[in-house]
């Protein structure tokens, strides 16, 4: 994210109710994680038309009505001499984590736009907070420290999610990411149901929240993206006009800052 002179920006008791109203319209479900990769209900050796097949099963709008949606033809590809099922693998888990992210980054946004984060704090959360930034303007804010400890934390992750007896690209369960809690000293929890609250699930169940997770996160990168070009480019998506406060950085920028590479 870029940074901007710290202006101030307030949210009227009307905006936070609208924010709040959308975040709980549009929460989406738990991110699905198996317990162990199965072959059972689900396709992880695929090939092009496995995969058109696996679109079409799915029961909701854009299943039935879109089916297999593939403009770039990537199911045809072998990246980095893979070969074309690994490639699509591959594809499929970078997928679904991405709209993982999407969904915490969307809901985080509307988290943060919200008087009791964005608000007055007693206890300041990080050196150098001011009340009443926009989430964006909340990143540029933090010290640079602390933004590096975040890209490490982000950094650890995905090593330990690639640590699978069977991975995504060679036959593995796209999605799936491994128990991790006890493997380091400083990993007191898993990823998924850290506390252990959720229930096993039967294998329909399991094939059901694949479905529903992928789809919330197909919305929920469009939902990010869209707060993200309005909050840049007022007007750009007339549905938000005059609800995203504007933000002057380029939050394809995240340590505009604090330093630059190539200046």
């Amino acid at each position: 994210l870029g940074s901007q002179p710290r202006g101030s920006s307030t949210y009227s008791t009307t905006m936070a109710a609208r924010v709040l109203c959308l975040a709980l319209a549009l929460a989406p479900a738990a991110a699905f994680v198996a317990t162990q990769p199965s072959r059972a209900g689900v396709q992880v050796e695929a090939t092009k038309a496995d995969m058109k097949e696996l679109a079409e099963a799915n029961p909701d709008f854009l299943g039935s009505s879109l089916g297999l949606w593939d403009p770039l033809g990537c199911l045809s590809y072998e990246f980095w001499t893979l070969g074309n099922e690994a490639t699509i693998g591959y594809l499929r888990h970078a997928e679904i984590k991405h709209g993982r992210v999407a969904m915490a980054a969307f809901l985080g946004y509307l988290t943060q736009s919200t008087p009791l984060v964005s608000g007055p704090h007693k206890l300041l959360p990080y050196k150098g907070y001011e009340p009443g930034l926009t989430p964006p303007e909340q990143w540029d804010a933090m010290p640079v420290y602390a933004k590096l400890q975040i890209f490490v934390l982000i950094g650890m992750l995905e090593s330990y999610g690639e640590i699978l007896e069977v991975h995504y690209c060679n036959g593995g369960l796209p999605g799936y990411y491994p128990p991790i809690k006890g493997n380091r000293p400083e990993l007191w929890f898993n990823l998924y149901d850290p506390f252990g609250w959720f229930p096993e699930k039967t294998e329909e169940e399991k094939i059901r929240g694949r479905q529903v997770e992928i789809n919330n996160g197909r919305l929920a990168q469009f939902g990010i993206l869209s707060l993200l070009s309005e909050a840049t480019t007022p007007g750009s998506v007339p549905a938000l006009k005059g609800l995203i406060p504007v933000y002057e950085g380029n939050p394809m920028i995240p340590f505009e800052g604090d330093f630059s590479i190539f200046s």
